[in-house]
């Protein structure tokens, strides 16, 4: 009697060893040199902060040396290794990646978004760890830690959703803010749809929402830099920007689906050595686009893949 296929998932391969190790400082091999400001920057005094406060959070990611030497290449936690070099200590507990491309794991890094971190002060609070300490961790001033803690007061939760994992400033929700939800939820897609997150662009999406779609319609729009003329034609343009943005995402699969199959039916009309001496002959000009079309990688903008 035969047995049935082998149903079972494939197995899963993980990102790092199952256990942490625990190395010498000195023979973990740093994979770039620190430039000359890192440890006058921000990133740095927050990571000494950290480690005074409260240890180290995230470990090193490291991967032995393939010379079969006993020493690990750091992959991620530069700073982190300087930091704790400077405090003295002499080992550290790492993470050991399965993978050794330094590039394809830093691309693979996710920063916390400032909505997150806003979520991971609140839980700490609700556990009773005092601001003055969370500040101290962060290397952040009391009034500091306070602004974060009420980062979403007036977003309403279909924004917030949006922009949950988004590397948005504080000028964002300080501008949404302002808006009634429904402008929110446009505003915050908006700024997904155009990746742009800087305070020039939300300030200008501020500027070209109408006043009945702002909380207080009663206050006159002000603008520095820009005339009630300015902003009353940014307005028209901007509900024109989305309407083609809404126009677009209806079709978009399918215009998509259709690029797809072109692709492959124009690469395999330039398969037949008649089809592309007829062209050569005739339409030259269409050789070469048909040519660019069937050498594309992908239909996607790069950004999107």
């Amino acid at each position: 009697m035969k047995r049935g296929a082998d149903k079972r998932p494939a197995s899963v391969n993980h990102g790092f060893e199952g256990d942490c190790v625990t190395l010498p400082i000195d023979v973990i091999l740093p994979l770039r040199a620190l430039g000359k400001s890192a440890k006058s920057s921000r990133k740095y005094r927050q990571i000494v902060a950290s480690i005074a406060q409260i240890g180290l959070v995230e470990p090193p990611v490291v991967v032995p040396n393939p010379d079969k030497s006993a020493t690990w290449l750091l992959l991620d936690g530069h700073l982190r290794i300087e930091a704790l070099k400077d405090d003295g200590v002499q080992e550290v507990e790492c993470l050991v990646s399965t993978d050794d491309e330094a590039f394809t794991y830093n691309r693979q890094v996710s920063r916390l978004a400032p909505i997150q971190e806003h979520r991971m002060i609140r839980k700490a609070i609700n556990r009773g760890v005092p601001e003055e300490k969370i500040a101290a961790a962060l290397d952040l001033g009391t009034r500091s830690i306070q602004k974060k803690i009420k980062l979403l007061d007036g977003i309403s939760e279909e924004a917030i959703a949006i922009l949950k994992d988004k590397l948005c400033t504080n000028a964002v929700f300080d501008s949404l803010r302002k808006m009634k939800t429904i402008r929110q939820i446009e505003a915050a897609e908006l700024l997904v749809n155009a990746n742009n997150y800087s305070v020039a662009y939300v300030k200008a999406i501020l500027a070209g929402t109408p006043q009945a779609q702002l909380v207080d319609t009663s206050k006159p729009k002000k603008v520095k830099g820009i005339t009630p003329e300015a902003m009353a034609r940014m307005e028209q343009e901007l509900a024109g920007l989305q309407e083609g943005i809404a126009s677009i995402q209806d079709t978009y699969g399918q215009d998509h689906l259709h690029l797809t199959v072109i692709k492959a039916y124009v690469g395999k009309l330039l398969g037949s050595a008649k089809v592309v001496r007829y062209l050569m002959q005739t339409r030259p000009e269409f050789l070469s686009e048909f040519q660019t079309i069937a050498e594309m990688d992908s239909v996607m903008p790069a950004e999107a893949e």
